[in-house]
């Protein structure tokens, strides 16, 4: 039986966010009432129901509210927390620290994706050279061992917040190189379709791994951390390459989301 939480013994404060029966439990389902929890907080962060700065009520009150054990509430918010979607703070509470950015499998940019969810995107640019090019990326954009590419590695902001640092590199003469001011405020596909350059297919395969020091000192994370990774080569409809990426992203502010269909 899924049933609505009781109401609560006391109003909650001002300023913090109440559940009142927005929060559903299932005591029959085989899913751990914490995850129930845990799941449907998530989702009110991530479709920006519960803004980042948003506070939830402490344990106590909030195990009360929702008709549950104190340590089942405790873990459905640890559970938050090891997301980084969550911190708390003594004498404050839980409190929102941002929602989580999703991103579907589809050959968009970082940029124009964070644009779409109203993120504030913004980039610190760490290298903008054209160089030759060395064995694996001549590979990779199917051009001769020390041809001249561009590469452009940047670390994409989320409103302020390191969320990727991003690789790419180009054939140098596909656009004129932009300087540093142009790449802060746009994106590289932006330039791209801007110079007339359309992308008709890529080639992406994703993975993880843990933060070096200087990965997690970059992306404001620690050592040790997971991070997602991506590498991609984009073609034309004609089939040229037009760039090769290497990208890192933090594992507790991004994801990928997949859209699967049966054989059968």
């Amino acid at each position: 039986m899924r049933v609505t939480t009781p109401n609560s013994p006391r109003p909650s404060s001002p300023g913090i966010w109440d559940p009142g029966a927005e929060i559903l439990v299932d005591h029959s389902s085989p899913m751990p009432l914490y995850f129930q929890i845990a799941t449907q907080l998530e989702s009110a962060i991530d479709s920006g129901a519960l803004a980042p700065g948003a506070r939830l009520d402490n344990e106590v009150h909030l195990a009360g509210r929702l008709g549950l054990s104190r340590p089942t509430v405790r873990q459905a918010i640890q559970m938050l927390a090891d997301k980084g979607l969550v911190v708390r703070k003594r004498g404050v509470g839980t409190q929102v620290v941002h929602n989580r950015v999703k991103r579907g499998v589809e050959l968009t940019s970082l940029f124009d994706d964070l644009s779409a969810l109203d993120q504030r995107p913004g980039t610190r640019v760490l290298v903008n050279v054209v160089e030759p090019a060395g064995a694996a990326v001549a590979r990779a954009l199917d051009v001769a061992e020390r041809t001249e590419v561009w590469r452009l590695e940047r670390v994409r902001l989320a409103r302020s917040e390191p969320i990727a640092r991003m690789c790419n590199y180009l054939p140098a003469d596909l656009i004129p190189l932009p300087g540093d001011e142009v790449l802060e405020t746009r994106g590289l596909y932006q330039l791209l379709r801007g110079a007339g350059v359309r992308m008709h297919a890529a080639r992406q395969s994703i993975g993880a791994r843990a933060a070096s020091r200087a990965e997690a000192e970059l992306l404001g994370e620690s050592e040790g951390a997971p991070l997602l990774t991506m590498e991609r080569t984009s073609y034309t409809a004609a089939g040229q390459v037009v760039e090769y990426g290497t990208h890192l992203y933090r594992a507790s502010r991004y994801s990928f989301d997949f859209a699967l269909r049966g054989t059968g």
